[in-house]
């Protein structure tokens, strides 16, 4: 490796093990604060920790300015080298964890945002009864991310978007669309009939994470279509523009389950219902079957029956 040969004649030795670790944590958040936030100690202890590790063995690690912190190509090398290693002391700690007669632990799960409030929000307090030494870390990232690059126990996402390779279980039920608008936007406009009535009309459009403008699917004859909506709004974040749809400025588009409620009070009306379509809904997924963390165990075995009863 290209470290290799700046590391002769100085060979790696325990004490060092605490310092490596902290720089993995820095690169990880590319953040002195949010590094030292996690690992809790203050920044200036953190940077003058990093700091002896690259004296001792002789590699700068980290490229540092006033407004970011990256990691220099040796350091990638390093990083990639020791990562594993960091990785099985995890696992050996974690097994120790096992061992003990409750769960317990931080539990990391990547979660969409619609998942978090709809599926997990509410039951979080039961949760937290029930296993008290779990500490729940939510990341809300509609992105799919790497789980095990990401330092994720799991994630949470729709059954449609799952890769092939991991280990997935259902968590509620399927999940149908719905289109829908305000009274207030209804007053002086005719309500669309059907999907191609809505170039009349101003339709709340969502960018996806791809950089693509999200195309309504509809349900004709059994079979899925997609219908490119235009409007004077355009949100990555569905909550925003519900709340836009609240207020009259158009039409909107997203999970019944978000707007359930809406259509009971009459704060919202269903529009197009005959071309509603319905997926498989969200799915827990992680990367391996073997030895799973008793704290995911937990999770699995406390929201699974509750979410499919709510179904």
């Amino acid at each position: 490796m290209l470290y290799e040969a700046v590391l002769q004649n100085k060979p790696m030795t325990p004490e060092l093990l605490p310092a490596i670790s902290a720089f993995a944590e820095v690169a990880r958040y590319g953040s002195f604060t949010k590094a030292a936030a996690q690992l809790g100690v203050s920044p200036s202890a953190l940077s003058q920790t990093v700091r002896t590790l690259e004296r001792r063995i002789g590699v700068r690690l980290l490229d540092r300015t006033t407004r970011r912190v990256g990691v220099t190509e040796l350091g990638q090398h390093f990083l990639a080298e020791v990562a594993p290693a960091l990785a099985q002391l995890g696992t050996a700690v974690e097994a120790l964890n096992e061992k003990r007669d409750a769960p317990t632990g931080v539990l990391r799960l990547n979660v969409s945002s619609i998942a978090a409030h709809q599926l997990l929000v509410p039951h979080l307090a039961d949760f937290a009864v029930h296993y008290p030494d779990v500490v729940l870390e939510l990341i809300c990232d509609n992105r799919m991310l790497d789980l095990v690059e990401g330092g994720f126990d799991a994630g949470i996402r729709l059954g449609e978007s799952l890769a092939r390779d991991v280990v997935a279980l259902p968590l509620g039920g399927q999940l149908q669309m719905a289109c829908f608008a305000a009274p207030r936007y209804l007053q002086e406009r005719k309500p669309p009939r059907k999907p191609e009535d809505l170039r009349d009309h101003q339709c709340m459009a969502m960018r996806q994470t791809t950089g693509a403008l999200y195309r309504w699917e509809f349900m004709r004859d059994r079979q899925i279509f997609e219908w490119a909506v235009h409007g004077n709004l355009i949100a990555n974040d569905n909550h925003v523009l519900i709340n836009a749809v609240r207020a009259g400025a158009g039409i909107g588009f997203g999970f019944l389950i978000e707007v359930q409620d809406d259509f009971e009070r009459g704060t919202l009306v269903p529009l197009l219902k005959p071309w509603w379509a319905t997926f498989p809904g969200f799915f827990l997924y992680y990367p391996s079957r073997a030895q799973m963390p008793r704290k995911l165990r937990a999770f699995i075995d406390f929201f699974q029956p509750r979410l499919r009863a709510a179904a």
